[in-house]
């Protein structure tokens, strides 16, 4: 019995699904640093894909992830205007407790394919896009420079160039640690304790004394304007926050975000997410915060997944 051309299009899709999008969302993620706008990208190409007859095609995964690669890269020449004029600090959008949805798949262990910290993302913001798809596709999806020189239509040691030179940038700006669970929970322990004390000494202590805080209002909510660095500064202006009438609402719940130890702060009454919280914890002083990245953005918490709100 010949199937319907519906059907056809239904199995394809889901094929597509099974086999391509986990990558290819991990892909858009790291280059986009939206989860919002990667998804949008995994849709484009999936609208494109069913288009496309694939006996033309000889390999359909490099297809594909050529395809996600170009489309990034103009919606990254979109984005430079846009972020541009950004009001205040940009952070990525957050993934809590959901990480391992958005990386290549475990057959992928090289020293950056599992990692979507806050770190590793503001690294790969201050690449150029091309420097920024070179390096994912070669230090992350681990292609060959020939495979990446044909996707960015470059030559071998164009990309080769472009890799490396986006290599020493993150290598730079970025540290990664692996935290356990213990460690997580003592880092939210003192944290939440802190905040929900008012004792600016206590989160003073928690931190290291060059700690970075980062917070992301789009403009749209308050927010600190630029970054701040030093605990004691830092730990002012957070209990500074958390004593003000909302604050007094705030309540903490313990998260996985971006891979990260981490929080959601959310309204007591309502159940209303305000913000998100990653404990970044420092490589050199185990125990310690090194850096506090606050999303307040309300439109990059639409996203998140929170279980059932008050009435």
């Amino acid at each position: 019995m010949t199937q319907s051309p519906h059907n056809t299009l239904s199995e394809r899709a889901l094929r597509y699904d099974r086999e391509h999008a986990r990558s290819l969302r991990a892909l858009a993620y790291r280059m986009l640093g939206s989860r919002a706008e990667a998804e949008d990208i995994i849709q484009e190409a999936w609208l494109r894909w069913a288009e496309v007859d694939e006996a033309t095609v000889q390999h359909a995964g490099a297809y594909l992830s050529r395809l996600v690669t170009n489309l990034c890269l103009d919606r990254l020449g979109s984005a430079a205007h846009r972020r541009e004029h950004y009001v205040g600090v940009w952070l990525p959008e957050p993934l809590v407790d959901e990480e391992d949805q958005w990386s290549p798949g475990p057959e992928l262990q090289t020293e950056f394919a599992q990692d979507v910290s806050v770190a590793f993302m503001l690294a790969l913001e201050r690449l150029s896009p091309l420097e920024r798809a070179a390096f994912l596709l070669h230090e992350v999806f681990d292609l060959d420079f020939d495979e990446v020189g044909r996707r960015l239509e470059r030559s071998p040691a164009a990309c080769r160039q472009l890799a490396s030179r986006a290599r020493q940038h993150v290598t730079v700006d970025y540290a990664r640690r692996e935290v356990e669970d213990e460690e997580h929970q003592r880092l939210f322990a003192a944290f939440s304790h802190a905040v929900q004390s008012g004792d600016i000494e206590a989160l003073s202590q928690v931190l290291t004394e060059d700690a970075l805080f980062m917070s992301d209002g789009g403009g749209k909510v308050p927010a600190a304007m630029k970054p701040m660095q030093g605990a004691a500064l830092i730990a002012k202006t957070f209990i500074g926050f958390a004593l003000m009438p909302i604050g007094r609402l705030w309540q903490l719940k313990p998260a996985r975000i971006n891979g990260m130890p981490g929080c959601l702060i959310l309204n007591s009454e309502t159940g209303e997410l305000i913000q998100t919280v990653v404990l970044a914890p420092s490589v050199s002083e185990p125990g310690r915060i090194a850096a506090l990245y606050v999303q307040r953005n309300p439109e990059k918490l639409q996203g998140v997944v929170l279980g059932e709100k008050k009435d």
